[in-house]
């Protein structure tokens, strides 16, 4: 059985365990909707590190292609 806490509309007290409880489930909801905020920051992260190391690689053969171009014509 669930006992609400005095003072805290959205906490109940299990009487089994002496648990408190927060039922707020707005506040969960809240709760999920930022890890899966974080969840998807970190991914969008992931992704552009991953295009910035592609373009790196892109323009160091770009440089040491116009090297290799240089030398050949001189």
């Amino acid at each position: 059985m669930m006992i609400p806490v005095e003072g805290h509309p959205n906490l109940y007290r299990d009487e089994k365990t002496g648990a408190i409880i927060n039922c707020d489930e707005n506040a969960y909801s809240q709760y999920v909707n930022s890890i899966i905020n974080r969840q998807n920051q970190k991914q969008e992260i992931e992704s552009l590190k991953s295009e910035v190391n592609e373009i790196k690689t892109l323009l160091k053969e770009l440089i040491n292609e116009t090297r290799r171009s240089w030398i050949r014509d001189y």
